[in-house]
């Protein structure tokens, strides 16, 4: 496990949502959070949240008990990123504060 500084925070709201599905998850060999960034979307990137296995060039980190992987490189696109789980009637799902972000879609999900 990663001990240094931790470049993506979760709120008690997407900690206590990532144990409920973690709960329900039934592949063992997918046992680690994934958090990263594809090409797409309609600002230029989408960001990846999924369970998944460790891969080469991943970091390993323990976010209150949670094992997250991320690649490398992708940390410079989510350093400083919070990310959040809403549970409103008009808006329920992930939701990402990216303070490097220079714009942003209408989705949520996708940022330049």
């Amino acid at each position: 496990m990663n001990t240094t500084q931790i470049p993506i925070q979760l709120t008690p709201g997407a900690i206590e949502e990532i144990n409920r599905l973690k709960g329900l998850q039934t592949d063992s060999s997918k046992p680690y959070l994934r958090v990263g960034v594809k090409g797409g979307g309609c600002a230029g990137f989408s960001y990846i949240l999924e369970f998944d296995s460790k891969q080469e060039g991943d970091e390993v980190y323990d976010i209150e008990g949670i094992s997250v992987v991320m690649n490398i490189a992708h940390g410079l696109y989510l350093e400083g990123v919070a990310i959040d789980f809403e549970k409103g009637l008009n808006n329920r799902g992930f939701t990402y504060s990216n303070p490097n972000a220079t714009k942003t879609c209408g989705c949520g999900t996708s940022f330049g």
